[in-house]
């Protein structure tokens, strides 16, 4: 693979994750205007939110399997549109069962996207030798940012749902077709075979969940630290902290602002000095975020925790998955990186499910302030796994990654 293909690939994800971050913050910050366009139910909304996210797990194991066969760039290829035009699905139907029908479609095709674009970026980092994955989800977050952007001058102009999505949609989706000639899929293992498929799947499983179990661990508590923050930060401030409606807009704002910086300078941080050190520290951050947010005398003090927050897990994340390829290679089968991501990938939607409910009922039953040192406590347990992200082999030496050397094709060229 040359150098020149590599950038383009780099590139053109890096385009994928800001599309995904676009439309994802659409949906989301957009549901009050879908519940009342469709007449759902305080009651039912629950469960088509809680759809979106089953469903992409499901896709996630499914995307496991259908990689043995294809590969992840043709996946990402079919799953990006489809996800742009579930999104213009949701914007443009009138019947409960057609925004059921959108969002199911949209959480397949989310799962299957979510999974192939991190495959994607695993294996590019692996061939480029240093750390470049927090910067496709520093891409993430800004389109989270520009969608969050573009959904509330949607909100402040009493737009349609139609007339949002659809210039958004129209200028992404050809973009994202146009980008995905230029995908970078990795070294990929040969074809399996049905005999091998009996034995040597079984092996390579084994030894892919029994790597995974600390890294699949690290992204529930993860997710469960991000879900408190852009499901209850608005309400905590204003119920708990007695700040105004306005000002309980800005904790996630903040949130978002500093996990995008955070990502952009992370993978400096994780080249000097290692993505274990990274991780610990982002682990220690975060989880003093919510120490100040569950102290917090005032708003501006629990803005602060938020910050901090953004600023903690927003490292914890990129460098899960770039550990559980790394350690996939590791083990002595290349290609089970894939397998190994996709899985991984299904407990950021388990985190997603538990977070929000669990502090929920917390914050009912008992103290919103308490609430909080739940998530603190198992983000905190993070640094009992960080030894996982120690990198071994595969190009890292000694916790630290080559500067700038890429092994590719015949000898070493530079990116």
């Amino acid at each position: 693979m040359t150098d020149a293909r590599l950038r383009h690939g780099r590139a053109s994800l890096a385009l994928s994750f800001f599309a995904q971050g676009v439309a994802f913050a659409l949906l989301v910050t957009r549901i009050p205007a879908i519940q009342d366009r469709y007449g759902i139910s305080d009651g039912l909304l629950p469960a088509f939110l809680a759809a979106v996210p089953v469903l992409a797990g499901v896709a996630s194991v499914v995307t496991e399997r259908l990689v043995r066969r294809v590969a992840p760039s043709v996946v990402l290829r079919w799953a990006q549109p489809v996800v742009l035009l579930a999104l213009l699905g949701v914007a443009a139907g009138d019947e409960l069962w057609q925004v059921a029908l959108a969002l199911g479609v949209f959480g397949l095709a989310v799962g299957a996207l979510d999974a192939s674009m991190n495959m994607l970026g695993v294996s590019l980092q692996r061939a480029y030798g240093r750390s470049i994955m927090l910067g496709f989800h520093a891409a993430y977050s800004l389109g989270g940012i520009a969608g969050a952007s573009l959904a509330w001058a949607g909100a402040h102009w009493h737009l349609s749902l139609l007339v949002s999505y659809l210039p958004v949609v129209g200028v992404l989706l050809p973009a994202a077709l146009i980008g995905s000639r230029w995908y970078a899929d990795g070294e990929r293992g040969g074809p399996v075979s049905a005999a091998a498929e009996g034995k040597g799947e079984g092996k390579r499983t084994g030894v892919a969940f029994k790597l995974l179990l600390p890294l699949c661990l690290v992204m529930t508590f993860a997710y469960i630290g991000d879900s408190t923050v852009s499901n209850w930060s608005a309400k905590y401030l204003q119920d708990v902290l007695g700040s105004s409606e306005e000002l309980a807009t800005v904790p996630y704002n903040a949130y978002m602002v500093t996990t995008l910086l955070g990502r952009a300078v992370g993978d400096l941080g994780v080249r000097r000095f290692g993505a274990a050190a990274v991780v610990r520290c982002g682990t220690g951050l975060a989880a003093a975020g919510f120490g100040v947010v569950a102290v917090a005398p005032g708003a501006w003090a629990g803005i602060l925790g938020f910050t901090m927050l953004g600023l903690g897990l927003c490292v914890i994340v990129p460098q899960t998955f770039a550990a559980a390829g790394r350690r996939a290679v590791e083990s002595g089968d290349p290609g089970a990186s894939d397998a190994a991501v996709a899985r991984l990938n299904v407990f950021n939607y388990v985190g997603f499910l538990i977070g929000s409910p669990l502090v929920g009922a917390l914050g009912d039953a008992w103290s919103y302030r308490w609430a909080m040192v739940v998530p603190m406590v198992l983000v905190l347990m993070t640094l009992r796994y960080a030894r996982s992200f120690d990198a071994q082999q595969a190009g890292y030496r000694g916790g630290h990654e080559r500067p700038r050397v890429v092994d590719v094709g015949r000898g070493g060229n530079e990116v």
